[in-house]
């Protein structure tokens, strides 16, 4: 039974069956549910997108050039990946065609949009309105998408993208992870909450979420990350880190990651042209960052390079692996040492 009281948010009501799928599947069906995004491409390739609320799960999917399997939530079973929920629940603040035209072109009769304002005298919307919060919202089925997958299932998947707020501008904007390391980042699914996605919430705040979703899931994380990262090696699955926050210094110095440059870098990735660009690890965090990547500047793509103060961007790249190295200690005891040596170097 669940019990939802005094909400004025329906995100509740999907999230409550969330958590009961993710406590029966895993267990009774050996199937890994997962809080993800996922699309496929004119090849039959999957890709899924993992992300708490805000770091651009939704967006990143609904890509013109790819049929969307779904946006929040779906299920890997030993043939295929498939999505529970028939419909999209994306964020709308600050929504225009020109950034997000799939999105934009879904709100029509019979979507619903909640905690919204109109122009005054009109039945239009006003996407910059965040009077009532900055978390508004719209319901749409999922063929109100141009191009949505009929039906919702793609093949195993051959990329999988963990997305991440970055406030301290610290993470690059995509990396390549070795197994070791997307099972530590899976368990430690670091992200900042931005506005609009908690009460109170009014700038980013640095989090971690086990699993990118770690509310909805009743079992131990190790549960999940152990399911997935056997599916990750069996079908030899390439895993990206995309930070879709800070560049050029944290919070309040730098500024948002251009969203035409992470459509870029995913868009690279998934056609295989990544595969022969050489690579320099990060420092302290280790993950392997691309030296150059189509249609994006090549200073952005190192996150160091991007800061005026080099010495301030490793005092903060020290800081935030502080922080990683903290909170993992409560999963230290159940994971591979392959996943322990993955940890940030101070």
């Amino acid at each position: 039974m669940i019990l939802i009281a005094g909400s004025g948010y329906t995100g509740e009501m999907k999230k409550g069956i969330f958590t009961i799928l993710n406590y029966i599947l895993p267990q009774q069906k050996n199937v890994l549910s997962m809080h993800c995004s996922a699309n496929r491409g004119a090849n039959g390739d999957t890709a899924i997108f993992f992300g708490l609320s805000g770091t651009g799960k939704t967006t990143l999917s609904a890509d013109p050039n790819r049929e969307l399997i779904g946006d929040d939530e779906h299920a890997w079973t030993n043939d295929n990946i498939f999505n529970f929920e028939g419909g999209c629940y994306a964020k709308t603040i600050g929504l225009t065609e020109e950034k997000e035209p799939e999105i934009f072109n879904a709100i029509r009769p019979g979507a619903l949009v909640e905690n919204t304002r109109f122009f005054e005298g009109t039945n239009r919307i006003n996407f910059d309105d965040g009077s009532i919060t900055e978390n508004t919202r719209v319901s749409y089925p999922l063929y109100f998408i141009s191009n949505a997958a009929d039906p919702s299932v793609g093949e195993l998947p051959r990329n999988i993208f963990f997305l991440t707020c970055d406030a301290f501008g610290v993470l690059p904007p995509i990396s390549k992870l070795t197994p070791g390391q997307a099972m530590y980042q899976f368990i430690s699914g670091y992200t900042a909450k931005v506005a609009g996605t908690e009460e109170g919430v009014t700038e980013p705040k640095p989090t971690f979420s086990a699993c990118f979703g770690a509310p909805f899931l009743p079992l131990h994380p190790g549960k999940y990350a152990e399911m997935l990262g056997r599916k990750m090696q069996e079908n030899k699955v390439n895993v990206w880190m995309i930070n879709t926050g800070w560049t050029g210094g944290p919070y309040g110095a730098g500024n948002r990651m251009k969203l035409s440059y992470t459509r870029a870098m995913i868009t690279a990735a998934l056609e295989g042209r990544l595969d022969k660009v050489s690579f320099t690890n990060h420092e302290v965090f280790g993950m392997a960052i691309p030296t150059q990547v189509p249609g994006v500047p090549a200073e952005v793509l190192d996150p160091r390079n991007t800061w005026a103060d080099k010495t301030a961007y490793d005092e903060k790249s020290r800081y935030l692996a502080g922080l990683f190295i903290r909170n993992f200690e409560k999963y230290a005891a159940g994971v591979t040492q392959e996943t322990l040596d993955a940890s940030p170097r101070i």
